[in-house]
């Protein structure tokens, strides 16, 4: 019998929904037949949110991750000795939630680095409370960057058969169209196709959207078709890649989804959130591209308005966990 893979889950942001998510996905026992899971966070709101949701688990602390020996009744936690102070506010926005957040996302991220897990599974944190913490990273993307050392860190979001990797994802609508650029895009072309033939797909086709309405039918609605896409494109294509487009983005995701293509290369930050949530939003996740480590994540955010309500929904933290534990043992995407 195979070893089982370990994934460290990061609790998010304790003030949101993150406790919830974990303690409910981690009730799931398929989850841990063949991965060790253990939650990099605090025990204090992890046994909160355990009498909240009323399942019956318990939480214990462990000192290293090898340690952990994860069920569907016991949480194992690691947790920080730089943080003492563990009772966070619910639904609200916190310094406090920001600052302990922050630090398990880099635990998380140095954990995967010396090799104690092999792969890192995220709750949601929060954007303003970083920032009101005085944090100069974003999010997650920029804090893997950071201590990776990574040149070019993408993200692609799953929902079944429907996958968009983000050309940029956390720039202004200006900023990202102004970043569509050939090299910029036959990079992200490059980088997919590298990650999905080493997740077992050997010729991914790879649908490349158009920036401007209707592919900019011609020159008449826009130059960046012409410019930068096609010859990106067609760069990949010398270089032997299935890459198609640009196709008008208000087709390609219907094809994708009927299967033509196995990932859509978009633009910008909304043109592949929006598809991915509407087509399933509960079942969407993360999975970056570009660093040394293996991390997914869910696709929601902190949810203040129902944190500590007992109604945010598990099945993204589900898919991104197994996901995590399908990458981490070598079967495919």
């Amino acid at each position: 019998m195979p070893e089982r893979t370990v994934t460290g889950v990061t609790l998010g942001d304790p003030s949101g929904v993150g406790p919830e998510v974990v303690v409910k996905a981690f009730a799931e026992s398929t989850l841990h037949q063949d991965s060790k899971l253990f939650v990099i966070g605090a025990i204090e709101p992890i046994e909160r949110a355990i009498k909240q949701v009323g399942l019956g688990q318990s939480a214990r602390t462990i000192e290293k991750p090898s340690n952990a020996n994860s069920s569907a009744e016991v949480i194992d936690v690691y947790e920080l000795d730089e943080i003492q102070d563990t009772d966070f506010p619910v639904g609200v926005l916190s310094e406090k939630s920001a600052r302990a957040s922050h630090a398990w996302v880099e635990t998380a991220t140095q954990l995967a680095l010396a090799g104690s897990v092999d792969a890192i599974t995220t709750a949601p944190v929060n954007k303003e409370a970083w920032r009101l913490a005085g944090f100069s990273d974003k999010g997650h993307q920029e804090v893997f960057q950071r201590l990776t050392g990574a040149d070019y860190v993408a993200t692609m979001l799953v929902s079944g058969p429907l996958r968009c990797m983000h050309l940029s994802t956390h720039l202004s609508l200006a900023e990202a169209c102004e970043y569509v650029t050939k090299e910029n895009v036959f990079r992200a072309i490059n980088l997919t196709y590298e990650y999905f033939v080493r997740w077992g797909i050997a010729t991914p086709r790879i649908g490349v959207a158009a920036l401007n309405p209707h592919a900019s039918d011609g020159g008449l609605i826009g130059q960046t078709e012409e410019k930068e896409i096609l010859p990106a494109v067609v760069m990949a294509q010398a270089a032997g890649i299935d890459a198609i487009g640009p196709v008008p983005a208000d087709t390609v995701f219907n094809q994708a989804i009927d299967g033509l293509y196995d990932v859509v290369l978009v633009m910008y930050h909304d043109q592949g959130h929006i598809p991915i949530k509407v087509y399933g939003f509960e079942n969407s996740i993360t999975v970056n591209l570009g660093i040394p480590i293996l991390r997914t994540s869910v696709d929601h955010g902190t949810a203040f308005d129902i944190a500590g309500k007992n109604q945010a929904q598990s099945v993204s933290m589900v898919e991104a966990i197994k996901l995590a534990r399908s990458l981490s043992s070598g079967q495919h995407l």
